[in-house]
């Protein structure tokens, strides 16, 4: 990174302690620029969001190469929320602990597991588990859904599952066969709110391989809280179903 825009990204973090400052990097031409934002977060000092029109009017004035925020009190070592998010993001993302004064970039892998990923809303949570599934299983791209977190909480509020999943290509059947969708409604919710692949009697993936104990059959999921997995799809989680989606598109 160019000395004048590390300069820059110090200068605003030190004016935003003990928030997190934010902003982007951005190439117009053959230049490079910092554009500092307001991070618009609830806990400014545990987290940062850009506004959106904030980053459509930076997308005017040039390409965005690059995502900045700052660790308060804090290394640069990135969290699974700041991994999650570079994946999602398809950027670089840098990272200055301050006062420290480290400056860490972390690049997009492209190929994050199925398997074992963090919990993060919005990022690697049940629907991008199930996403990442049908792009690498079958070719299957869907458009990035906005989700704010605990919308399944709100009773007048959308059921987004239910109301999303024609216009994204679903269809509902009685019997699942492998890479239905299927939809749950876990813990204290006023909409279905959890979804996973159902995959049969055979629980594996097609680039990673997966120890489950059990007859079958078996559903990849990512659970609050949990790493994602694939489990014995049974039980309790027959209970939780409210829906199985079939793709248009199902091999």
């Amino acid at each position: 990174m160019r000395k004048h825009i590390i300069a820059a990204i110090q200068a605003h973090a030190a004016a935003e302690y003990p928030r997190e400052c934010c902003g982007l990097v951005l190439a117009e031409g053959r230049k490079q620029i910092y554009v500092p934002c307001t991070n618009t977060a609830s806990e400014p000092a545990e987290e940062f969001r850009i506004a959106p029109e904030q980053y459509a009017e930076a997308e005017d004035q040039g390409q965005v190469i690059g995502i900045v925020h700052s660790h308060p009190d804090a290394t640069s070592r990135p969290s699974p929320r700041d991994l999650a998010m570079c994946e999602a993001t398809a950027l670089p993302w840098h990272i200055l602990s301050w006062p420290e004064g480290d400056m860490r970039t972390i690049t997009p892998t492209g190929a994050t597991p199925l398997l074992a990923r963090p919990f993060v809303h919005g990022a690697w949570d049940c629907w991008q588990v199930c996403a990442d599934w049908y792009k690498r299983e079958w070719g299957l791209e869907f458009p990035a859904y906005a989700r704010e977190e605990g919308w399944w909480e709100q009773a007048d509020g959308p059921s987004l599952y239910e109301q999303a999943y024609e216009a994204a290509g679903f269809y509902q059947v009685s019997q699942p066969q492998r890479g239905d969708m299927i939809v749950m409604a876990v813990g204290r919710t006023a909409h279905p709110n959890h979804a996973g692949i159902y995959l049969g009697v055979e629980a594996k993936l097609a680039e990673e391989h997966a120890q489950v104990f059990g007859p079958g059959p078996f559903m990849l999921h990512h659970l609050l809280g949990r790493p994602s997995e694939i489990i014995v799809f049974g039980g309790p989680w027959l209970d939780r179903t409210r829906l199985v989606l079939r793709h248009r598109d199902a091999k």
